[in-house]
């Protein structure tokens, strides 16, 4: 281990993962390592046994639940947009080739306590039954509007700049109504907020194009994918790729203590006696507690049911958003369901999680709104963690800390974070302009 490395990378969580593959591909020399025996860190995939031991201790898994090794659970359960970001990462790094994805059923919405498909096209808003007809005519308008945004065609703005237009002033310009707007900024656009409404209409745009054309892609109900076997195959398969470019794993380091020099600089990572040297640390909070600070809690529970989520049209894998206005909170609920049709359970099982932003301390009142939309559950878990970011200066001291897991059940803000971290640490911008045919996914059978 007493070698020097360009990088040591601590954590196999997803985030650190892919940053790992990036750094092997670009050619720096990559070492990295884990406190823990098994890949993942805190993003990692549980089978029965393991997710018992985990909440209930000594307890175990009830016989009915099948066999414990067809359950992959992942700890962050997030679907993949079609043509985001992280399958761009996927397809530019080349891992595609180690994993295989299935488009997710449905994409939905709760509005007035029921749920709805999310429409995302001119020729869905006129169908949706969440408008009125005259409301379904302006949401057609905007719709095109989107579709037909191109920012290289000034014709196609309508004399608009969205680097100067707020989301909330193009919004007026269609006359679209409160609850529309909920929809199209939380479930189209995946805005957690509406803070966005005041902020340059450009990214609302963009994020609203992004989910139409990702639905489109593979004719599908939804514009997400997910890997066959969970997510907990994503970090190896980065492990995978960043050996094929000489990058080093090492799991099960106790310790991985990360050393500094007088200037407070990064300069190696010692475990078990031995230090590695190096120019630059990047690692998930865990591993350097004094240069995060707590900016939140996740609340969530995680759910083993034997049917799919009511009013989802039967969708074997979904996602339903409810926007903080509809529950008079500040921030938004996420259902996520999965089930053996993505090889995640045994057949006749589904795995949901429902994660918010923690407003109490309490989930089990706080997550309410949303298992009372999952229907029977046969075993429930309630969880509630931390989330960290950095507050310290990368340039001062070489590392690199990514940000915990936010309650999203979708990857854009996650991989906003590893971009972002990309650029810090090799000064570069992530060239994402990649061939999207690469990656396919089976539809639903």
């Amino acid at each position: 281990m007493d070698e020097e490395y360009d990088v040591i990378v601590l954590g196999t969580g997803l985030k650190e993962c892919i940053l790992s593959g990036l750094l092997s591909v670009d050619g720096l020399k990559v070492l990295h390592m884990d406190r823990n025996d098994y890949y993942g860190g805190a993003s990692t995939s549980l089978n029965l046994t393991q997710l018992w031991k985990r909440f209930r201790s000594d307890d175990k898994p009830p016989e009915d639940l099948g066999s414990s090794r067809e359950y992959n659970v992942d700890m962050i359960p997030k679907f993949m947009m079609a043509n985001g970001a992280l399958v761009r990462v996927l397809i530019h790094t080349d891992v595609t080739k180690y994993l295989n994805f299935k488009a997710v059923d449905g994409s939905f919405v709760y509005n007035k306590g029921k749920i709805y498909k999310v429409p995302a096209t001119d020729v869905e808003a006129l169908k949706s039954p969440l408008m009125g007809l005259f409301e379904k005519r302006r949401a057609r308008k905007f719709f095109i509007y989107v579709q037909d945004y191109d920012q290289n065609d000034p014709k196609s703005h309508e004399g608009l700049d969205l680097n100067q237009v707020t989301a909330r002033q193009l919004i007026s310009k269609y006359g679209l109504e409160d609850d529309t707007i909920d929809f199209i900024g939380h479930a189209l656009a995946l805005h957690r907020d509406d803070s966005y409404l005041d902020e340059p209409a450009k990214d609302f745009v963009e994020r609203v194009k992004i989910y139409a054309e990702s639905l489109a892609r593979f004719q599908g109900g939804s514009p997400y994918i997910y890997p066959l076997y969970g997510l907990g195959e994503l970090p190896q398969a980065f492990a995978r790729l960043s050996a094929v470019y000489g990058g080093t794993y090492m799991l099960n380091k106790p310790e991985c203590k990360v050393e500094f020099d007088e200037n407070g600089k990064a300069i190696g990572v010692t475990s078990e006696g031995e230090t590695a040297k190096c120019k630059k640390v990047v690692c998930d909070p865990s591993y350097l507690s004094d240069k995060v600070h707590k900016v939140g809690r996740v609340s969530r529970a995680i759910c083993i049911m034997s049917h799919p989520i009511p009013e989802t049209n039967d969708s074997h894998s979904a996602q339903v958003i409810l926007p903080q206005k509809q529950l008079g909170r500040k921030s938004d609920m996420y259902l996520f369901c999965c089930s053996y049709a993505h090889n995640v359970a045994p057949k006749g099982k589904f795995i949901a999680f429902v994660t918010t932003e923690a407003e109490t301390d309490q989930p089990e009142v706080e997550l309410k709104p949303g298992i009372d939309l999952l229907g029977p559950v046969d075993e429930i878990f309630y969880d509630m963690y931390d989330r960290f970011e950095p507050c310290n200066d990368h340039e001062a001291d070489g590392c690199f800390i990514s940000t915990s897991y936010d309650p999203t059940t979708h990857f854009e803000t996650t991989v906003k974070d590893v971009v972002g971290m990309y650029s810090k640490i090799t000064g570069k911008v992530l060239d994402l302009s990649v061939d999207l045919s690469a990656a396919s996914a089976a539809a639903e059978d």
